[in-house]
């Protein structure tokens, strides 16, 4: 696999008229099946120095090419029709019968809940009040401030779902009341909603409010924690694709992108089921 990547990054500096610096050839590909409607997708992306290279058109089974550079390998690859073949079955069954397996081994934490921990927070009486949910699994929360019963668009700040370290998430969204007088306050709320749960609501007041400004509110720090991220479902097919990809390059190899004089890969071997050497183009 290294020395595939390797040959591959040559290959391509020759392509790019490149000689020398550090270079990136990269590859994402998998699956993702829609538990609902029974819908998959599969999909094969080449990149080099970030910017894409080659993808995989499984509708009509093609290579697509947005770079003049790829174009060579593009049509050598569509020739190969016994390994667009083998990628179009692999893409939507194979690897889909892995992913629901590894849904259904993984479904106590796949499809579990955990219940968000909800906080009111200020670093200051002039600054923004934090509404900080953490602890919560999935990440797909929704987390919004209200007034009289109707959600705000303005004065609201939010922010991005973060993970712990142990696997749950966290999120903030700021609420700026600067032109809002301490009378009103009892107007807003903070909603997190959960699927399962129900919604958490919890009302702006300050003896709720944990503040770094000393008084009577208790000092407070917002953690900001990048932990490890777990297995989503969304990420699951991902994960399906590399571990099945190492399967079979390991059992058949793994094909380079050809360079303009070669006629087959540099290990002389396809991952296809029926293996055909690759002519010039």
């Amino acid at each position: 696999y290294q020395q595939t990547f390797k040959a591959n990054i040559g290959i391509a500096k020759q392509r790019f008229n490149q000689t020398g610096g550090a270079h990136i050839n990269q590859r994402m590909f998998g699956c993702e099946w829609d538990d609902e409607d029974d819908s998959t997708v599969g999909y094969d992306q080449h990149g080099y120095d970030g910017e894409d290279f080659l993808s995989l058109d499984l509708e009509h089974l093609t290579w697509v090419a947005p770079v003049r550079q790829a174009f060579a390998t593009k049509r050598k690859w569509d020739e190969n029709k016994a390994q667009l073949q083998y990628f179009k079955n692999y893409y939507t069954k194979e690897c889909v019968d892995w992913l629901k397996k590894y849904l259904c081994y993984g479904k106590s934490t796949l499809q579990g809940t955990e219940r968000p921990r909800v906080s009111l927070l200020q670093r200051s009486p002039s600054s923004p009040v934090v509404c900080h949910a953490t602890g919560f699994y999935p990440d797909r929360v929704v987390v919004f401030w209200r007034r009289d019963g109707q959600e705000l668009h303005e004065q609201v700040d939010p922010g991005e779902v973060l993970p712990n370290h142990d696997g749950t998430f966290q999120v903030s969204v700021d609420l700026k009341l600067t032109a809002v007088p301490q009378e009103d306050w009892g107007r807003y709320e903070c909603v997190v909603q959960l699927r399962v749960i129900e919604d958490i609501s919890n009302p702006l007041d300050p003896a709720l409010i944990r503040c770094n400004s000393g008084g009577s509110r208790v000092a407070f720090t917002i953690p900001i924690i990048i932990g490890l991220l777990v297995l989503l479902p969304a990420a699951a097919a991902a994960v399906v694709g590399v571990l099945l990809y190492k399967r079979n390059a390991s059992d058949k190899g793994h094909k380079p992108v050809d360079s303009d004089t070669s006629s087959e890969n540099t290990d002389g071997q396809n991952p296809a089921p029926e293996a055909q050497p690759l002519t010039t183009g």
